[in-house]
């Protein structure tokens, strides 16, 4: 067993067969670490079958694998599709059999995972102590849960929690399907720990026994262990199937680069301890070289006396011929000759938090983007309102995620555009803005949002038909008086 990844199985207190199975494996390179929780469905041996077919299918298209990564995810998973429902057709005994998974493609040299999922097994990433469902449910339970409907334990205890929207050998051509499968990709950085996962483990296990039992493991083997137990304990109803990453990868760390020096130089450029209470010698400059925010011991490399004697003289060049320049320019070039910007034009430019978070929001491929607390632990100052442009979004964080104006700006923190129809914000604060969310004809749905100095919170546009008569009713909203516009196009 390699010490990143492991994989268990185990057939529950009341299934009399076992229909999941995994993978847990490098790729013939090394380069990657496969990751595949499968889930049968259909009775006995059917289930077992549909999986077993699944596997072999990702087996082969990902041993070696080369080009795009998602693109020969999805291939596999159509391949398999296609010849379950090729065996459905010829034997009736298995015409109900299916099974629905979770894949992951995990590339521990660029610190990243790729991902595809189909049904209602699930992937985690655990970091920093927080726990994250990174894939969605397709189930009618699951989408209750995703948008705040129905919370975790209800969803856990509901009747329907095991009817599913979607799995392989369904019949739908999954080759000709661009959003059945839910596929993307995550950074998957130094100490962070992915869970796969069956939902006979998900239905019986909640998320903080599920944490509780990751961190008191010793190894995957013993994390995986505890979880498989944690589910037969609380009833074992179904079959349960765990698969655990572990990126192990050393943080990173960066150093600058030490110049080059003469073998003269370096008889006085030796490293010395820094003491803040003892004065370098006269003859020499002292330059810090940070190798980390917690190390309290600091190297200093020392420029020999002559070299600052040629470095400061050329410095001296520079900064008089520049004041020269601009002395003449200002001087002698007529006043009606300079353009001065009123100060009022004068925008600041999108932070790189900023920047970040709205190319993520554009380019993102699938539906859910979780704030993580490493990259967005500090407020998120806007200087434009972030823009959502995709049919759906989940954009959510384990921790509250506090988003405030610029102090030029007080505009509006996010505006919804016409093509997205369903949003849903979780955990985030809004501060100082005149409006935080403009939104027109969506379905929007807040879970632990909070407003601080926003006078209007909320401002929606109904667009109404034209030229007609209209009847219904605008229902009153909690949110501020004035928060609330109609047009009536003419």
């Amino acid at each position: 067993m390699n010490k990143n990844y492991f994989g268990i199985t185990d057939i529950g207190k009341v299934r009399t067969n076992n229909e999941d199975t995994f993978i847990a494996k490098d790729t013939a390179s090394g380069d990657y670490i496969i990751a595949c929780v499968i889930d049968g469905v259909g009775g006995y041996s059917g289930g077992e079958i549909a999986a077993e077919i699944t596997k072999l299918s990702v087996l082969e298209h990902l041993s070696k694998p080369q080009g795009d990564i998602l693109t020969l995810m999805k291939k596999a998973i159509s391949e398999a599709d296609a010849k379950i429902v090729a065996e459905k057709q010829q034997v009736k005994e298995l015409e109900n059999m299916a099974c629905v998974l979770t894949l992951a493609l995990v590339d521990l040299n660029k610190n990243i995972l790729h991902y595809t999922h189909v049904g209602d097994t699930r992937m985690y990433l655990l970091r920093d102590n927080s726990l994250v469902k990174i894939t969605r449910d397709q189930s009618f339970v699951g989408f209750m849960e995703d948008t705040g409907r129905l919370t975790e334990e209800e969803a856990m205890k509901h009747p329907k929690r095991n009817e599913i929207n979607k799995a392989l050998g369904f019949g739908v051509n999954l080759a000709d399907q661009d959003d059945y499968m839910e596929m993307g990709q995550s950074p998957f950085l130094p100490g962070d720990l992915l869970l796969l996962c069956s939902d006979g483990l998900s239905d019986m296990v909640n998320k903080n026994e599920i944490i509780v039992a990751l961190n008191e493991g010793k190894d995957l083997a013993e994390k995986g262990t505890m979880l498989i137990a944690a589910a037969n304990k609380n009833g074992g109803a179904d079959n349960i199937t765990v698969v655990l990453v572990h990126n192990t990868n050393p943080p990173v760390l960066h150093e600058a680069t030490k110049p080059e020096q003469s073998a003269k130089a370096a008889v006085v450029a030796q490293p010395l301890l820094f003491d803040e209470n003892k004065p370098a010698p006269p003859s020499i400059l002292g330059k810090v070289n940070e190798t980390s925010i917690t190390d309290m011991t600091q190297k200093i490399i020392y420029v020999p006396q002559r070299g600052l004697t040629l470095l400061l003289s050329f410095t001296t060049l520079i900064f008089i011929a520049t004041t020269t320049c601009l002395y003449w320019y200002y001087i002698f070039l007529p006043a009606n000759q300079v353009k001065q910007q009123p100060l009022t034009e004068v925008t600041e430019k999108r932070n790189t938090k900023e920047i970040m978070l709205q190319d993520t929001l554009n380019k993102m491929k699938g539906q859910t983007l979780v704030l993580t607390d490493s990259l967005f632990s500090s407020p998120i100052i806007l200087h434009q309102p972030l823009e959502f442009n995709k049919d759906t979004i989940y954009l959510k964080s384990n921790k509250e995620v506090v988003i405030i104006s610029d102090s030029l700006y007080k505009g509006v923190a996010i505006t919804v555009r016409p093509a997205s129809k369903f949003i849903q914000l979780r955990n985030i604060a809004f501060k100082n803005f005149n409006t935080a969310i403009l939104t027109g004809n969506n379905a929007l749905v807040l879970r632990n949002i909070r407003f601080t100095n926003c006078p209007n919170t909320l401002q929606s546009t109904y667009n109404l038909s034209q030229k007609k008569y209209i009847n219904g009713k605008i229902p009153y909203s909690s949110f501020s008086a004035d928060s609330l516009s109609l047009n009536f196009p003419d």
